[in-house]
């Protein structure tokens, strides 16, 4: 039996990728309360719509600090891509305020659809206790399902994220090479960009914690991207 080989990561010309997830939003707050409650109420309006809460913009402001002092140090990023949905962009504005304040050059942002959350088709906006509510029997498919590739109806599984990601990043190594990249985004691509910069025949990973705010980094070592932090909270 031939041993597997281990992971081929991919040759890349980025001088670093980084990602902040963004802070925490009112259905943060929600789907956590439903938790608790059983509450299988389904607000109106659009997942992209979703605002930060009080603490979500504290939580942006505090990352803006931190980007503020490695930009001072010559380490920040030289291009953000930021998610189009409006908790992203509310972090990042928030966040390039502070570097304003602060006389910090903010990098240019570009707002691009394939970083934006994981689509939950007709279950978006519902709660875990709203899901099994409205639907037991998708509710037991996804429950029987591997997390990884587990599609909701009208919806993406993680892999399709992947997928997404993954072109992204090679856009970007043919569009800004040599710089460092930041992707100011949600849980499910930090996932993602960890799984695809772990490289060729990579395992499929668990859904490690991502918090709100917190950063991910990767730098270039020989021309690989190399995992420098995970899910950091240090600045928060």
């Amino acid at each position: 039996m031939s041993t597997p080989h281990p992971p081929l990561p991919t040759v890349t010309r980025l001088g670093s990728v980084s990602v902040v997830r963004h802070g925490e939003s009112t259905a943060n707050v929600r789907y956590a309360r439903a938790k608790e409650s059983g509450d299988v109420s389904v607000p109106e309006g659009r997942t992209e719509d979703t605002p930060l809460t009080e603490r979500g913009e504290r939580q942006a402001a505090r990352f803006g600090m931190w980007l503020a002092g490695a930009i001072g140090a010559g380490n920040g990023p030289g291009l953000v891509v930021c998610s189009p949905y409006v908790r992203a962009r509310r972090t990042w504005e928030i966040a390039a305020g502070v570097c304003e304040e602060r006389g910090r050059a903010v990098p240019p942002v570009v707002y691009e659809e394939r970083v934006r959350d994981r689509e939950n088709g007709v279950f978006a906006l519902h709660s875990a206790p709203a899901w099994r509510a409205a639907d037991p029997r998708e509710w037991a498919r996804r429950e029987r399902s591997e997390e990884w590739t587990y599609r909701p109806p009208g919806g993406e599984s993680l892999a399709d994220v992947a997928l997404r990601v993954r072109g992204l990043l090679g856009d970007l190594d043919a569009v800004a090479a040599g710089r460092r990249v930041l992707i100011v985004a949600h849980d499910a691509v930090a996932v993602a960009v960890a799984y695809v910069l772990e490289g060729l025949g990579a395992p499929v990973p668990d859904r490690p914690q991502v918090a709100n705010a917190s950063v991910s980094a990767w730098h270039n070592e020989g021309g690989r991207l190399v995992p420098g932090v995970w899910n950091g909270t240090g600045h928060l």
